[in-house]
C-alpha cells in the first residue's frame, strides 16, 4: 500500500465519494489508486475551473465536500477564480493539488510553484503532506477542516508521499464538533432591538439559514415582529418557490440597494455579513445601510443557524398560528410572443420550472426578473456564483447535477460568463447530466455597459466598444454545444423558445438553448 491508496481510504471512509480531476504526471500515482477503489466516481474536467467550480456545486447541493485533482501549481491557478467562488459561498471543498517528489524542488524544475501562496488566498485551510506517513493524518485533518465551519481546504500532495510505502490504513470517521451553542445574549438584545424598531428592523438570511425549514421560522418571526426579511445580493443556496417564505434580494446596483435599505435601523445578520457595495463609486457609499444603523449578528457561518432563528422566535413570544405560507399565484401576466426578450425568458422558465428543479443563475444583467418570479415557481434550490468571478454557472451547474441525479438542473448563462468554462459542456455530455442551459445570447458584456455609466461615461468610443461587445465574430452557441457533444437548438421568438423549453424539460440529459435576445 502507498500513501495514494491511503488517501482514498481516508476520503471514502468519510463518505468523500467524488473526485473532479484534472491529473497530470505528479498525480499518475494518485489516479492509479483511485482506479483501484471503485467506489469513488471520478468525473474529468477539460479545464481546472470547471472541476473546482462542478465542486462547489456538488457541495452546495449536499453540504458534503467532493475532492478535487489538480496539478501542480497552475494547474491549481487555473482552478482558482472558482475557488473564490467557493470561499466566498463557504463551500466544503478538498483540493488536492499534486507536485514535484519532495527531493526534485531543490532543481526547480519547469513546474515548479509556490503552490501554499497560490492556494492561500482562495483557501480556508492549506497543508504540505510531510511524507506517506503523514498521508492519514493530513487527509483527516483536511476533512475535518472542510467542514469546522465548511471552506474550502487545499492538500498538498508530492509524488514521493503518494508513491512511497505506507502502512496500511484503518481510517475510521472523523469526528467533528459540534457548532457552539446558541448566545442567548444576543438573542436577548437582538430581541429588544425588534421590539424598539417595528417596521424598521432587516434581517439578512444566508446559508443554512436561507433553506425552506429556517425560512419557516424566519419568516413567522417577520410577520409578527413587522421585520424585513432580506438576503444577500449574491445567494450561495436558497430554497425558493410556491408555500416558502421568499426573501427580498439586496439589489446589485448600489443606488437601488441603498434606496432599499434607507428606512432600516438595525440590521440582523444571521450567517452573512454587512451588506457592502461590489465596488466603490465616486460620490457613493461602500456601505449600503446607513452610517448610523445598527448591526447585530444573530449567528455567523459555522454557528446552528436554524437553532439561532428558533431562540429569537422563542425569545420574541412568536406563536406558529401567527403566520401561514399562502399558496400565492403567478402574476396576471399575459404569455408573451413574438420576438424573444429578457423578460419574456424569466417569465418562461419560472412558470415551466418542473417541482424540485435546480436553478443556477449566472445570467447576470439578463435574468434579473427571474428571482422575484421564482417566488411563483414550483419549490426548487437557487445559487448563484458568490465571489464576483465569472464562469462559475456551467461548472456549478454540472456539480449540482452529479450532487442530484434525480433533480431538473437548470443553467440561466450569459454568453461572456459562459465562454470561461464552456468545457463544462463536454463533462455534461460525457456524464449525461440531466442539465437544461439557457445562454442570453445578446453577445456583449452587458453588465460592463452598466459600469461604464455608473462611473460617468454615457457615450463610449470604438476602443471600448470592442472591450465590451461579442459580436464581430458573433458567438455561435449551438455550434459550440453540438461540438461538445450537447445537443442544442437556437431560438429567437417566445414561441420558439417556449417548445424548445418544453421539450428539453420533457427528456432527460443535456440540452442547450442559445436564447437571442
Amino acid at each position: 500500500m502507498n500513501g495514494a491508496d491511503v488517501l482514498c481510504d481516508v476520503l471514502l471512509a468519510n463518505d468523500v465519494k467524488v473526485c473532479f480531476a484534472n491529473p497530470g504526471t505528479s498525480e499518475m500515482h494518485f489516479v492509479a489508486a483511485l482506479d483501484r477503489k471503485p467506489e469513488m466516481r471520478c468525473v474529468l474536467g477539460l479545464f481546472e475551473g470547471v472541476v473546482t467550480g462542478a465542486a462547489d456545486g456538488y457541495a452546495r447541493m449536499t453540504d458534503r465536500p467532493a475532492a478535487t485533482l489538480l496539478h501542480t501549481g497552475p494547474g491549481l491557478a487555473n482552478g482558482l477564480a472558482n475557488m473564490h467562488n467557493a470561499r466566498r459561498a463557504r463551500t466544503p471543498m478538498i483540493n488536492i493539488v499534486g507536485d514535484h517528489a519532495s527531493y526534485h524542488l531543490p532543481l526547480d524544475a519547469p513546474l515548479t510553484s509556490d503552490i501554499e501562496g497560490l492556494a492561500a488566498p482562495m483557501s480556508q485551510w492549506v497543508r504540505r503532506i510531510e511524507g506517506a506517513g503523514d498521508v492519514q493524518p493530513a487527509t483527516e485533518a483536511a476533512f475535518r477542516a472542510s467542514l469546522t465551519p465548511p471552506g474550502v481546504t487545499t492538500l498538498i500532495l508530492p509524488a514521493d508521499a503518494a508513491w512511497g510505502d505506507a502502512s496500511p490504513a484503518a481510517p475510521g470517521k472523523v469526528e467533528l464538533l459540534p457548532p457552539p451553542t446558541v448566545d442567548m445574549t444576543s438573542v436577548r438584545e437582538i430581541a429588544t432591538a425588534i421590539r424598539a424598531a417595528p417596521g424598521r428592523v432587516g434581517m439578512i438570511v444566508r446559508g443554512q439559514a436561507a433553506r425552506a425549514d429556517a425560512l419557516e421560522i424566519a419568516g413567522r418571526i417577520s410577520a409578527a415582529c413587522n421585520v424585513r426579511l432580506f438576503s444577500e445580493v449574491l445567494i450561495a443556496r436558497m430554497q425558493r418557490g410556491l408555500g416558502r417564505v421568499a426573501p427580498t434580494r439586496i439589489p446589485y446596483p448600489v443606488d437601488a440597494a441603498t434606496a432599499m435599505l434607507r428606512d432600516i435601523d438595525v440590521v440582523v445578520l444571521v450567517g452573512g455579513k454587512e451588506p457592502v457595495a461590489f465596488f466603490a463609486y465616486p460620490g457613493k457609499p461602500g456601505r449600503l445601510a446607513r452610517d448610523d444603523c445598527r448591526v447585530m449578528t444573530l449567528a455567523a457561518h459555522g454557528d446552528d443557524l436554524h437553532a439561532a432563528l428558533e431562540a429569537l422566535h422563542d425569545e420574541l413570544g412568536v406563536k406558529p398560528s401567527q403566520w401561514t405560507v399562502s399558496a400565492s399565484a403567478f402574476p396576471d401576466e399575459a404569455t408573451p410572443g413574438g420576438r424573444l426578450t429578457e423578460d419574456a425568458i424569466a417569465l418562461s422558465v419560472a412558470r415551466k420550472l418542473p417541482d424540485n428543479a435546480i436553478v443556477c443563475d449566472e445570467a447576470v444583467t439578463s435574468a434579473r426578473r427571474f428571482f422575484a418570479l421564482s417566488a411563483f415557481a414550483a419549490p426548487h434550490d437557487y445559487m448563484m456564483g458568490t465571489g464576483g468571478s465569472i464562469g462559475g454557472g456551467i461548472p456549478l451547474a454540472t456539480g449540482a447535477a452529479v450532487a442530484c441525479p434525480n433533480r431538473k438542473v437548470v443553467n440561466l448563462e450569459a454568453d461572456g460568463s459562459g465562454m470561461y468554462t464552456v468545457q463544462g459542456l463536454w463533462t455534461q455530455a460525457r456524464e449525461n447530466l440531466d442539465v437544461v442551459t439557457i445562454v442570453f445570447s445578446n453577445r456583449t458584456y452587458a453588465i460592463l455597459h452598466g459600469e461604464m455609466r455608473n462611473v460617468g461615461v454615457n457615450a463610449i468610443g470604438e476602443n471600448a466598444r470592442r472591450m465590451l461587445d461579442l459580436d464581430h465574430p458573433a458567438l455561435d452557441w449551438v455550434s459550440l454545444a453540438k461540438g461538445m457533444g450537447v445537443e442544442a437548438a437556437r431560438a429567437d421568438t417566445c414561441e420558439r423558445f417556449d417548445a424548445l423549453l418544453d421539450s428539453a424539460l420533457s427528456r432527460r440529459g443535456p440540452f442547450l438553448i442559445e436564447a437571442m435576445i
